[in-house]
């Protein structure tokens, strides 16, 4: 049966191999080479969108056009951990509560963890509880719209809760919320709570423990931060006694607490121990001088900082740059197509 032409091109056909050297038809020279971004498939584009923060997708890559704005609108397992961190410097440009609801309603119900700065106020954290009742980890960065009874309302619904954070959150002045949290929250694992500064003032040793006590009553704690608390030995004896599976404790610049023999010993069983007057090279937030009841500053001169974290330039970049959300996209993520889009667009952005 004779080859159809066809067949023979593929096996060599009437001019037989090429050779090694033959010539190839040189390329246009006005020849470009461009890519819609709006065709990229569905699976590379949610690989992209799942290597970036949430603030980034709010307010760029989901934007791009139709099909990004429907992938970062519409899958909810892109919103299942939610990261709105690292963008302090943005805060007075953006409405971070806002974006913050739009992520929270974007997850559809299956947020299991959400970690925000300045986004969080009490009109938020009622709409967390009614729409994340699986949330498993709550993290609050300066948060100065985070009240006692908006938590206290909204943790009661946080029955999974395995990790909470209060940092820098200055009007959670409370104490008893912290008994409501170890009660609600029977399998918190994870706790801190980050003082601006260590601020000694006048009161009874029973005040100055209130929140230790509180404390106390989360069994289950595997990890404790408490930096700039006031608490004395006897808080810090309550929290060793009733927190059996202590595996790490940081209590530096919490200078109430004098490490006697007793303490010694019963810190022993803890793996991982940070004490008043240890080096905070590594502590996340700006350490402020400790406010003492004699010094100048206790009432004149301390006035706060303007910012918990030491911030960058204004400047920042185009949300809306494709080039920045390549980063961190690995190929072997894509099938054959999306590898092969995703080389070309690297080969354009050079």
């Amino acid at each position: 049966m004779p080859l159809s032409s066809s067949s023979r091109r593929r096996r060599g056909g009437r001019g037989g191999r090429r050779g090694r050297n033959a010539p190839t038809a040189p390329a246009a020279a006005d020849e470009t080479e461009t890519r819609n971004w709006a065709e990229l498939p569905l699976d590379a584009i949610s690989a992209i969108l799942h290597k970036l923060d949430h603030v980034d997708i709010l307010m760029g890559a989901g934007q791009l056009c139709r099909s990004w704005r429907g992938a970062a609108r519409d899958e909810p397992e892109l919103w299942r951990r939610i990261n709105m961190l690292g963008h302090a410097d943005l805060e007075h440009e953006l409405n971070f509560p806002g974006m913050a609801q739009a992520a929270v309603r974007r997850s559809a119900g299956r947020c299991e963890a959400f970690w925000c700065e300045y986004a969080a106020d009490h009109d938020f954290l009622l709409y967390l509880a009614d729409q994340a009742p699986s949330l498993k980890s709550l993290r609050l960065i300066s948060c100065y719209d985070v009240f006692d009874d908006g938590l206290t309302e909204a943790i009661m619904k946080f029955p999974l809760l395995e990790e909470l954070e209060l940092s820098v959150c200055p009007n959670m002045d409370d104490s008893g919320v912290f008994g409501v949290i170890g009660k609600a929250c029977p399998q918190l694992k994870r706790f801190r709570l980050c003082k601006d500064v260590f601020f000694d003032y006048e009161a009874s040793e029973q005040e100055k423990d209130e929140e230790a006590l509180g404390i106390a009553t989360m069994h289950e704690l595997r990890s404790l931060q408490l930096f700039g608390n006031s608490l004395t030995n006897k808080g810090l004896t309550a929290i060793l006694d009733n927190c059996r599976h202590l595996e790490s404790l940081d209590i530096r610049h919490c200078f109430n607490v004098t490490m006697d023999d007793a303490l010694r010993a019963k810190c022993a069983r803890i793996s991982t121990l940070r004490l008043p007057n240890d080096s905070t090279d590594d502590y996340d937030f700006i350490v402020k001088s400790p406010i003492w009841r004699n010094s100048e500053s206790f009432l004149g001169d301390y006035v706060g900082s303007d910012s918990d974290y030491e911030l960058g330039s204004d400047d920042y970049d185009d949300y809306c740059d494709p080039s920045r959300y390549l980063d961190g996209v690995y190929e072997d993520e894509l099938n054959d197509e999306a590898r092969m889009l995703l080389r070309g667009m690297r080969m354009l952005m050079k």
